[in-house]
């Protein structure tokens, strides 16, 4: 009997050290605040913060349970931190190998398979009922009153991506905005934007059919673009534009799901 009392008490000294205070609930629902503590038999021994000194108090008193299940949720918490901040060590790492990869030249680049490929730009014509001029940037279109159109050759891009959410880099050539929009169709063509030249005050009211983008700088004139949402199977363009001169530059693309 004696041997087994002796084994029983060296199975009940337990330390258990903190690295920071915890709370050492009691069961009348007060606490004290501790670095550490130890169960030797039916005694619990602690280190108070408050009096900077080790005391002990009859196990009884002590709610081991609520005061473990609390450094132990703490501890899932610490070690979700330590996770989450080594996830995001590693994006920042892998952004700003991105951003060292994509060509110092104007234009805009695609995220594939951890490299990035350079887009080509798109030939951008005006078209209304009676002619078909092709956009040169920053060269203002005739302003004939009605109904005109932005427009690129042929129903469907070259260039097909199987990502919903597909990444861009746009390195821009002037501060302008940029974005991706959904192309319409038109007798076969594709469809950047409507126009609409108002008579005599020859005011433009540009319409693209934006997609809401989510988008980071990466360095200057640089920019990370993607979709908030994933993309439905179309025809598309990453683009950078000034309102109200229709001078949109266009890199094309199709969206297009990968098969099953």
């Amino acid at each position: 009997m004696k041997q087994f009392l002796f084994v029983a008490s060296l199975l009940l000294v337990l330390s258990i050290p903190v690295c920071a205070a915890v709370k050492l609930y009691l069961r009348d629902g007060s606490y004290q605040v501790v670095r550490e503590y130890q169960v030797v038999s039916d005694r619990v021994r602690f280190y108070s913060t408050d009096r900077a000194d080790w005391e002990e108090m009859p196990l009884d008193l002590v709610d081991l349970k609520k005061t473990e299940a609390e450094i132990k949720a703490r501890q899932e918490a610490e070690r979700e931190d330590a996770k989450s901040n080594a996830e995001e060590d590693k994006a920042e790492r892998q952004a700003a190998r991105e951003i060292r990869l994509v060509p110092a030249d104007n234009g805009a680049y695609m995220v594939h398979n951890g490299a990035i490929v350079a887009m080509k730009v798109g030939e951008v014509k005006v078209v209304d009922n009676k002619r078909r001029n092709v956009l040169k940037a920053l060269s203002p279109i005739p302003a004939v009153s009605g109904k005109s159109w932005l427009e690129m050759d042929g129903a469907h891009s070259q260039t097909v991506v199987t990502d919903p959410l597909q990444e861009f880099y746009i390195r821009l050539s002037e501060e302008e905005r940029f974005g991706i929009i959904k192309m319409g169709e038109r007798k076969g063509n594709r469809v950047l934007e409507n126009i609409t030249i108002i008579p005599v005050t020859k005011e433009l009211i540009e319409e693209p059919t934006l997609v809401p983008i989510f988008h980071t700088q990466g360095g200057e004139m640089l920019y990370k673009i993607w979709p908030q949402k994933p993309l439905e199977p179309g025809e598309y363009a990453v683009v950078q534009y000034t309102e109200g001169k229709v001078n949109m530059q266009s890199w094309d693309f199709r969206f297009q799901p990968a098969a099953k």
